[in-house]
This record gives structure tokens, sequence and C-alpha cells, in this order.
């Protein structure tokens, strides 16, 4: 083999920032020692214009597949906010609780799940399919939520529906972690999350649609809304099982030298090889309980996602503005198109910048003072901004520490498969108990007030979490023991640093 004489440009560190595994835009600065003779052979512009295709490749294939089945994922969820403005409670004789705790209980069942599901789908050689799968089974269900007739049946139906979708979340998680490095990592992860984004935004707009054939064959509006979104969901799970890929080999507009490309500079990048056999999924589940930074970035997230939960509750917070239903739902789409805009410029930056906490900490302070503004007034116009900026900032923050997440807890493969899906596990329980917070409409100021504190506390943690690994990067450049959950020792001999 021979190494790529790079050192006669510093022109790669200007576009492969966000592509380019080397932390310094040189390929064989840090890392492996050695690059495959197919791209060792390759000239500075080649290997950059390899690198873009290579990338491009697998994001046309797997981004566009991802987001709309997040899209899915999210209208399968919380198509129970627009079935209430169109009378379910009044057809099922639910009350208030009941209403709220068919809301929670779709999160009992995906929380029991998740860890599971990503510790079996951390040693499948067919993770594409096996979410395909899942998906096509929460449409059946959702799809079946047509049929219900009382509390007892419809809070079933979205138990299993949680149980089931517990499989998509943290398993995309994982399967982005197997196909792009860190550098790559925090902008695909904002594209993903502009899924569920986009499903909050257009949501509202084709429940107006799909509510229009209230009465038709015997149906309310409500029943045509779980059936249309359901039978959707199956179809596509069907088509998407056959286009996303199960490994970067399986990407078939891939060439020889791309593929080579991607599988150097995410081995390089990462310090390691992933590999399936190394650990157990039970040893991998230990390691991550072991290591304190599962629990520094997990209290991050519960705090984001405490702040988070009024989204379950977008539309019938929105209504309070006093507007009719079908101006309720057009106001609920800009909000989460503002979100989707914020997230991926914030994703692509971090990316840029190759910094996790400040693209964390400062759309958290925009949270704050969006919910400041709503506890404090009743407002029209105050109160909608304050809705405008409540989900382009928290989730414009979560989207980049999901990415701080799978970068700092990355190795060994089964650790960050079981780290992952702990962490979104027990960061989704507040959507078991905030549904109870929003009483008292129109203020809500019990809700907001949580909110308030919630994100405070997210900034809180978020810097201790950036001083530790600070510290552990120091001691990795002094030679110090980082102790048991530092990096392997494959890391540490090939230069690996945390992301700050």
């Amino acid at each position: 083999m021979a190494i790529i004489d790079l050192e006669k440009t510093d022109s790669t560190a200007d576009c492969t920032v966000v592509e380019d595994a080397s932390p310094h835009g040189h390929p064989k600065t840090q890392g492996l020692s050695e690059m495959p003779e197919i791209l060792a052979s390759l000239s500075v512009e080649e290997y950059r214009k390899v690198g873009r295709k290579a990338v491009f490749k697998m994001d046309i294939v797997i981004m566009p597949t991802l987001m709309i089945m997040y899209i899915l994922n999210y209208l399968d969820r919380n198509n129970i906010a627009s079935a209430k403005l169109a009378n379910i409670m009044e057809d099922l004789h639910l009350n208030d609780t009941e209403y709220q705790s068919c809301i929670s209980i779709l999160f009992a069942g995906y929380i029991i799940m998740q860890i599971p599901s990503n510790m079996l789908l951390g040693k499948l050689s067919l993770p594409g399919v096996y979410i395909c799968a899942a998906m096509a089974v929460w449409g059946i269900i959702s799809a079946a939520q047509t049929a219900v007739h009382n509390f007892v049946g419809l809070a079933i139906a979205r138990f299993f529906i949680g149980f089931v979708e517990a499989v998509f979340f943290p398993g995309a998680l994982f399967y982005l972690s197997i196909f792009y490095n860190r550098k790559q990592y925090a902008f695909r992860m904002a594209l993903f999350y502009s899924g569920s984004q986009l499903g909050n935004a257009f949501g509202g707009l084709l429940a107006i649609a799909i509510l229009k054939l209230d009465g038709k064959a015997g149906l309310a509006g409500w029943r045509w809304l779980f059936l249309v979104e359901g039978i959707v969901t199956i179809g596509l799970a069907v088509i998407f099982a056959f286009l996303l890929p199960n490994s970067v080999e399986g990407v078939k507009s891939l060439t020889e030298v791309e593929r080579a490309w991607i599988r150097w500079n995410y081995d390089n990048d990462q310090g390691q090889s992933d590999d399936r056999s190394e650990i157990t999924a039970w040893q991998g589940l230990v390691l991550a309980l072991r290591d304190p930074k599962t629990w520094m970035l997990l209290a991050t997230l519960y705090c984001i996602f405490t702040s988070a939960g009024v989204t379950n509750f977008f539309p019938p917070v929105v209504a309070t503005l006093g507007y009719s239903r079908t101006i309720t739902f057009v106001l609920t789409a800009p909000p989460f198109i503002l979100c989707c805009i914020t997230m991926l410029l914030n994703g692509f930056h971090s990316d840029h910048k190759q910094e996790r906490f400040w693209h964390i900490v400062l759309p958290l302070c925009v949270t704050l003072v969006a919910n400041i503004i709503a506890v404090s007034t009743f407002n029209t116009a105050a109160r909608y901004t304050a809705m405008m900026l409540m989900p382009a900032s928290f989730y414009s923050g979560s989207a980049v520490l999901l990415s701080w997440i799978t970068g700092t807890l990355n190795q060994p493969v089964a650790k960050r498969a079981s780290a992952i899906a702990l962490i979104v596990a027990a960061c989704n329980t507040p959507n078991v108990w905030t549904p109870y917070l929003y009483n008292g409409a129109p203020r809500y100021l019990a809700a907001f007030t949580v909110n308030l504190a919630a994100a405070a506390a997210a900034i809180g943690v978020a810097f201790v979490t950036r001083m530790y690994l600070k510290r552990q990067n120091w001691k990795l450049d002094s030679g110090a023991d980082t102790g048991k959950s530092g990096p392997t020792e494959a890391q540490k001999a090939s230069g690996f640093r945390y992301t700050l």
C-alpha cells in the first residue's frame, strides 16, 4: 500500500469538512496509517471528487427514504391530536384524562421495546429490512384503529403502535451511524429529523383533506384519518424494504473506488472498523450503562425532550389562539417549516465547524425565551411567535445532540447500538407524564413553566458534558489513563479525540 500525498495542498479542508473523516483535512494526518491502494493512487482532486460522489449517492438513496418513513412514523403516532379536533372524544365518550392516557400509553410501549430492539439490530445483517418490517406492522395497527369503539380499544391500539414504532427512531439513528462518520452525521441527522417536522407541518393540512371524507361509507372523519394514513404506511414499507441498503456494499450505484472511500473514511474517523462480533449485545449494554458519558448525554436529551413535550399537544395549544379548526390546522404548519430550516442550517454548520456544544446551547437559549413569552402573555401575536420559536429551537439543539451521542459513544458497535436505545428510551419517558401538564388552557401555566425549567437544565448538563469530554481529550493528549469508559485501545492508537 502507498500513502496519498496530500501535503502539497490544504484545499481538502475547504470542501471535505463535512465529508472527509480526517480531523485536519489531510487523510493521512490521523487515524489509520495507510489507505487502500485504490485510493492512494488518486490525486488530491480525484480523491475529493470521489468522496463527493460517494456520499451523494448514499444520500439520495438513504435520506429521502428515511425522511418519508419518519413523516409517516410521526403521522401515525400523533394523528390522535388531529382526531381530537375531529370529535373523537365525543364519539368514543372520552374524558380529558382518558384522552391524555391514550397519548401517554403509546410511549409506554415505545419505551419498553427500544433497548431490546436496538440490541438485536446491532447484530442483524439486514437492518434496513428489519426497520421496514416494523413500519409495515405499525401501519397495520394504525389502520386497525378505525374499528375502535371505546377508550379501552383505542388505548390498546395506541400501546401496540408505540411498541412497534420503538424499532424506528433509535434503529434509524444506529442505521445512519453505519454509513456516515462523525463529520457527516449532524447534517444527516438534521435531514432525518426534519421528516418528523414535515409530518408536524403538513400532518394538519393532510388531516383537513382526509377529514372531508367524514360520513363516507358510514365512517367518521377521524376513522378515515387512521385508515388512510395506516394503508399508506403499509404500502410504502413494502417498497422501502427493497430500496434501503443494509450496508455500504448494498448501495448498488457505488463504484469500487467509491465504496473504498466510504469504508476508509468511516474507519479512519472512528479509529477502528465496526465489528459486530467483537462483543455480545449484552456486553454492549453493560458498557453503555457503566459509561458516565451515557448518563450525561441522556440527562441533556431528557431535559430537551421534556421541553419538547408541547409538540404532542400542538394543535390544541394553537387552538387556544381562538381560530377555526381549519385555520388552526393551517397555523400549525409554519412553526415546523421554520424548524426544518433551522435544523438543517444548525446541523450543517455544526458539521462544518466540528463543534457540538454551542450548536446545542444557543438554540436552547431561544427555547427559554419562547417559554417565557408563552407563560407571560395572552396576546395572540406574542403567543404565536412563541409557538414559532419552540420547535425551531429545541429540535435544532436535539438534532445536534443526537449526533454528539452517536459520535461520542461510537465503539464498540454493540455499545453504540445499546447506548442509543438506552438514551432514547429513557428520554421518551417525558412523553408519558407531560401530557398531564397540559391543563388550564389557554395559559397552560404548569406546562410552560416546566418546559422553561427543563430547557435551562439542559444547558447546564450540556456544559458539564463538554467539560468532561474536554478533560478526556486532555488525558488522551497527555497519555493519562482515561478509565474503562474511554476510547478503545484501537481508537487510542489511531489518535481518536472526542468532538466538543
